[in-house]
Parts: structure tokens; sequence; C-alpha cells
């Protein structure tokens, strides 16, 4: 009976089957020679490992190469039933699903409403359930981006109070597969950092004006959440004449200011920023207001953790809004100097933020036991031969 490999060898092949993986991960099918271009392996290291990887349904072929000189060479690619993740952005009244494979590609989306009160794990899972129906393969975890503060347990706390849990676990519950509760400003700012404006950027601090404002604070190229997940409530943060502990601009602030300046105060604040860009005297105004508004909360922002720069997302990012910021910036730039550039994505942030979340985890999870499980066969297979 033969000795199984020794340990260093036993690792080194792990590595190598774990690089080809995130290979076909990141780029897609390859053939054998573009692999060992990526990974720098041998040609034989590379077939050996393609081996036992096909030996475990992780690859599968993908096609011809067509395109470069020479023989037609054949290109191996991600098995197609790897299985998926779920990637979600929850509203206060819909929630957005986009079901994501091994490589990022998002391969179904839903989208549907949500009860302003009462149960969200039914509605939610349903929109992901009715993804699924349109694959195959395995759901192996969901990543949920919410309004409100997440703890480090996966607890939520909103304007409902703390769920203790409850959400993610009754979720996780009828999925079957492990659920991650964040921050849906906090993923935003991780798609910033990834591929938005902030991937160049070592520190910043992602101000997202939606139906409130939130903030995502990036320190030395690391989401800080906080030791309580509190932070990032930029919304509360005081400046007069707003009383302590009221927030400083969303929509029931602008409501106020609407009423304020004799303005439709059902209007959605991109209505009244839009009436700005047209001239209204009293959307300038209101416009003015947000602007200087959203500024002193950079400004306090930017004594304590001094990033390199603000992004604005959200309606922050609407040009009337950005040229407030601008010229209440210009004001105290002598004292404080800031920078201020727009999201890359919009109002997608949170969901984008969300989708790069889930194929990460996806991998890790779907790679760590692939790699693993190809070892223990190939040791087994040794030692019987």
């Amino acid at each position: 009976m033969a000795r199984p490999l020794a340990g260093p060898q036993t690792l080194l092949r792990t590595l190598n089957g774990r690089a080809i993986l995130e290979s076909l991960a990141r780029r897609g099918p390859l053939t054998r020679a573009e692999l060992m271009s990526e990974t720098g392996l041998s040609r034989t290291a590379v077939t050996q490992v393609l081996r036992m990887l096909e030996g475990s349904d992780a690859v599968a072929a993908a096609g011809v190469d067509r395109e470069t000189r020479g023989p037609a060479a054949g290109r191996v690619g991600l098995h197609p039933t790897l299985g998926f993740a779920a990637a979600v952005h929850v509203e206060p009244s819909a929630a957005h699903v986009a079901l994501v494979d091994a490589t990022g590609a998002v391969r179904v989306e839903n989208h549907g409403p949500l009860p302003s009160r009462g149960d969200r794990v039914g509605p939610v899972a349903e929109l992901i359930e009715a993804c699924l129906e349109r694959v195959h393969g395995p759901l192996h975890i969901t990543i949920v981006g919410v309004p409100g503060i997440v703890t480090a347990d996966g607890s939520i706390r909103d304007d409902q109070g703390p769920d203790g849990g409850a959400f993610r676990s009754a979720l996780a519950s009828r999925l079957g597969a492990p659920v991650r509760v964040e921050n849906d400003v906090n993923l935003a700012a991780l798609a910033e950092l990834a591929d938005g404006r902030g991937a160049e950027l070592a520190s910043f601090a992602l101000l997202l004006l939606d139906d409130g404002l939130g903030g995502g604070i990036v320190i030395d190229g690391t989401l800080h959440r906080g030791f309580s997940g509190v932070a990032g409530e930029i919304a509360f943060l005081p400046q007069t004449p707003v009383p302590i502990g009221a927030p400083v601009l969303g929509d029931t602030v602008v409501r106020d200011l609407a009423l304020a300046h004799g303005r439709d105060a059902e209007q959605s604040i991109h209505e009244h920023l839009d009436a700005a860009a047209e001239g209204d005297e009293a959307a300038l105004a209101m416009a003015a207001e947000m602007g200087r508004r959203l500024t002193i909360v950079a400004g306090s922002i930017a004594l304590v953790l001094d990033p390199e720069a603000f992004i604005l997302g959200g309606v922050a990012a609407h040009p009337v809004l950005v040229d407030a910021v601008a010229r209440v910036a210009d004001e105290y730039a002598a004292q404080l100097p800031m920078r201020f550039l727009v999201s890359t994505f919009g109002p997608e942030a949170p969901l984008v933020g969300a989708v790069q979340e889930s194929a990460d985890a996806l991998r890790a999870t779907v790679f760590s036991r692939l790699v693993p499980s190809v070892e223990r066969g190939s040791l087994l297979g040794q030692a019987d031969r």
C-alpha cells in the first residue's frame, strides 16, 4: 500500500487548486496555457489540478479558443452547478434581489414590495425563491443590506426597534443557508471601495442621502463599522438650528423645509431638486439649506477623521445639491479644506456592494469545500494503489 502524500505536497496542491479556481472566477473560462500564465504554475501542475477539480465537479469544459493562432485549445471554466449567492437590498417599502454565481455575474434579478410594518422575512424569501426556480444549483449564502444599525451578531436596530437577530435567523431557517446582514450604506461604501470613486483613495466617507442620511466610513482601505455598528449614523450629528437627537436631513426634514418655503410637502427630494434646477426660487432656497447641512456634517467628520475625500451618493449626487455643497465648502475652504466626489453607482450602490460581497462569500464557501475534498479524494486514491 502506497504512503500518502507528504504534508507540504498536500498543502501545495491545495494552494494550486485554490489559485486555479480563483483565476477562473476572476477571468472566466481559460485554456491551460492561460491558466499557466495567470497562476505561474507549470503545465504539469495545471493538468494535475484540473484533473482533480474535474473529478469533483468543480470545473467543466467551456468551449474552444479559436482566437489565438495555432491548434484550437479547449477552455475550462467553473462548473455551472456550483451554486449561487443571493444579494438583497431591503429598502423601506421594497426589496431588490440579485442571484450571483461564483464569477460575480448576476444571473437573475427580482424586485417586489415590502410591508411598512411586520414580517419582512416572508416577502424577501419569496423573491429569492422565485430567482432560484429559474436556475440550476443550490443557494449557499445570502447577503442582505438593510437600513438601520447592524451589530456584529447580525441584529438590526431600526425604527421598529432592535430585533435581536430574529430577521437573520428566520431568513436563514427559511432558505436553508447562512444569511449575513449588513448596513446598506456600508455596502454602498464597499462598492465604491472596490470599483468606484474610492478605489484609489486611502480613506473616504460616503454620504448617502435617500429617505434618510447615512455614512459609510473607510479608513486605510478598510470599512469602519464601529464597536456596536453605530459608525456612520451621521444623520444625528448635532448642528444649529437642529435640536439634539433630531435628524439633520432626510424625507421628514425636507417635508418641513418644503412647508417653510411654501412648496408641496408631499413632493420627493428629487422633485424639489429638479424644480431648483429649473430655477424655482423656493426650491433653490431649500437646496441651499440642504447643501449647508450636508457640508456641516462633512465638516464634523473631517475634524475627527480627516478623510481624503467625501463621496456624495444617492440623492446627494443630484447636480443641484452637488453645486450647493460646493458653494458652502468654498466658504470654509480656508479653515477646513474638503474634497467632494460624486458616487459611481448612484442609488444602486447598496445592491452593487451586496453583489460584490455575496460573490466573495460564495467563492470562499464553495472553494473551501471543493479543494479539501479534492485533496482527501486524492489521498485515498493513492493509498489504494
